[in-house]
């Protein structure tokens, strides 16, 4: 994991950060239409609750998700796992562990 972070919300993402993102097991999430943090009010001193199902079974590529912060605010935003393979990264906990994992099993 990347220095504790374990989500990005962004407008939007290029396909290689967020690709990164999924790989090293990091939510990537990007704002609904017409919403970004200056319309939801966000200043970037929040902590945030992303509310995914704890069986990542349950979790789907491109769902929507609500997110609260510390202050009460919530809002839905679109998870961008894309792939049923980056679910798995992110069960893992990123590419590396998935593939030791892997390894390990054979």
């Amino acid at each position: 994991m990347l220095q504790g972070v374990k989500a990005v919300i962004a407008k939007s993402f290029e396909r290689i950060h967020r690709s990164n993102l999924a790989g090293m097991g990091i939510i990537p999430l990007c704002y609904k239409a017409g919403e970004d943090a200056d319309t939801l009010g966000l200043t970037g001193h929040e902590r945030y609750t992303v509310h995914l199902p704890t069986n990542v079974s349950e979790i789907k590529p491109g769902q929507d998700v609500t997110v609260t912060t510390d202050n009460g605010k919530s809002f839905t935003c679109t998870l961008r796992f894309d792939t049923e393979v980056e679910l798995a990264y992110y069960d893992h906990g990123g590419i590396l562990p998935y593939v030791a994992r892997k390894i390990a099993e054979q």
